[in-house]
C-alpha cells in the first residue's frame, strides 16, 4: 500500500523562548533547516520518502514550534485474498520517533486521523483509518487502517461472464448433435473462457499462502466445458459412424444377405421357370434389408440421444453442486454478498 500522510507537528524548544523585553512578537516564522526539528521513524515501510510541507516553522514567544511534514509511505499488508472479490483487510502504518536504548522521542498521537481521498489502486478503497498501540509496549502506536475491495468489476468482468459461459453450455446441449453446430459453439465457449482466465491471472496474484477461490471456479469451469466439448465429440461420432452397439445387427444383415443371395443362386440354377419369383422374393428381402437398416439406425439414434440427456443432467448437477459449494465455502463472502445485493436493490427506487 503507498499512502501520503501529512504530520502536523508540534513540540516545545525552550531555546527558543523570548520575553517582551527582547521583542513584542508573539511569533516568528524561522527556516526549518536552522533550528531541530523532530525525527520521524517508520518501522514496518518498505520505502519512505520525506519532505517538509513548507520550508518554515512557525516559533511562538513560550517556545512552542509548529511544524508539519509529508511522508510517502509503502507498506507491505498481508491479506488475505481467498474470498475475492469479497475482501476486506487491515494494513499498518508505524510512525513512531526514533530511539536509541533510553534516549529517544516519544511521539503522543491525535485522538483522530483525518482521511482524504479512498482509493488506492483501481478496485481497493479504505474504508477507516484508527489509531491503535501494541499491548507490550504503551509508547508505539501505528497508523490502522481497513481496505476493502469494490467487487462490482469483479463480478462484471469475471464471475458474471464465466456464469453466463457456463449457462450457454448447458442450453448448447439443445442443439442437434448432427451438423456440428454444438462442436463449435462448445470450441467458442472454451476459448472465451481462456480468455477471462488471462484477465484474472493479470488481476490477482499467481503465488502465494492462500490461493484465491476464483481461481478454482475458473478451473473448474474450463475442466467442464473440455469435459463437455469431448462428450459431444464422442456422441456426435457414436451418430454418424457404424459404433459397437450396431456392429452385430449389421453383421447379422450381411450375413442374411449372404444366405439369401445364394439361396436365390440356386434356385435360379433349378428353376429357369420361377424367375419372376425370384426376382420378387429379392425386391421383398431388399425392402426388409432397408427397414431393418432403419431400425438400427434409429435405436443407435434413440440410444446416443439417451446418452444427451444423461451427459445434459450430469452437467447441470455438476454445475449447480460447484456454484454452491463456491458461494457456501465461506460465510463471510455469503455475508458480503448480500450486504451488496441489499446495497444495490436499496438504490432501486
Amino acid at each position: 500500500m503507498s499512502c501520503r500522510v501529512k504530520v502536523n507537528m508540534g513540540w516545545s524548544d525552550f531555546s527558543l523562548m523570548w520575553t517582551k523585553k527582547t521583542s513584542y512578537a508573539e511569533a516568528i516564522m524561522l527556516p526549518a533547516d536552522k533550528i531541530w526539528t523532530p525525527g520521524l521513524a517508520l518501522d514496518n515501510a518498505i520505502d519512505a520518502t520525506s519532505k517538509p510541507y513548507t520550508d518554515d516553522v512557525v516559533v511562538t514567544s513560550f517556545g512552542s514550534v509548529s511544524h508539519a511534514v509529508i511522508l510517502l509511505i509503502a507498506v507491505s499488508c498481508d491479506i488475505k485474498l481467498f474470498t475475492y472479490p469479497f475482501v476486506s483487510g487491515q494494513c499498518l502504518v508505524a510512525i513512531n520517533g526514533w530511539k536509541n536504548g533510553d534516549c529517544g522521542i516519544v511521539l503522543f498521537y491525535p485522538r483522530t486521523v483525518t482521511t482524504s481521498g479512498g482509493t488506492l489502486s483501481g478496485e481497493w478503497m479504505t474504508e477507516n483509518v484508527e489509531i491503535a498501540k501494541e499491548d507490550d509496549m504503551e509508547n508505539r502506536k501505528y497508523l490502522l487502517v481497513t481496505l476493502s475491495i469494490n467487487p462490482f468489476s469483479a463480478v462484471v468482468t469475471l464471475i458474471l461472464p464465466s456464469a453466463l459461459i457456463m449457462l450457454a453450455d448447458l442450453v448448447s446441449f439443445s442443439l442437434p448433435i448432427q451438423g456440428g453446430e454444438r462442436n463449435n459453439l462448445k470450441v467458442t465457449l472454451m476459448l472465451s473462457l481462456t480468455m477471462f482466465i488471462l484477465i484474472l491471472n493479470d488481476r490477482l496474484p499467481s503465488g502465494g499462502e492462500c490461493t484465491p477461490l476464483l481461481h478454482y471456479h475458473f478451473c473448474f469451469c474450463l475442466v467442464n466445458l473440455v469435459l463437455s466439448m469431448v462428450t459431444s465429440l464422442v456422441l456426435t461420432h457414436l451418430l454418424t459412424s457404424d459404433s459397437f452397439m450396431a456392429s452385430t445387427c449389421l453383421k447379422r444383415i450381411r450375413r442374411q444377405n449372404a444366405q439369401l443371395d445364394q439361396n436365390e443362386d440356386a434356385g435360379m440354377k433349378k428353376q429357369s421357370s420361377g424367375s419372376a419369383k425370384a426376382s420378387l422374393q429379392k425386391i421383398v428381402n431388399f425392402l426388409e434389408n432397408v427397414e431393418q437398416k432403419e431400425q438400427v439406425a434409429n435405436s443407435k439414434e434413440a440410444f446416443v440421444n439417451y446418452l444427451d440427456k444423461f451427459c445434459f443432467c450430469f452437467f447441470c448437477f455438476l454445475t449447480s453442486f460447484t456454484l454452491s459449494l463456491l458461494l457456501l465455502s465461506q460465510e463471510q463472502t455469503c455475508a458480503k454478498l448480500k450486504r451488496y445485493i441489499s446495497g444495490i436493490m436499496s438504490l432501486i427506487p
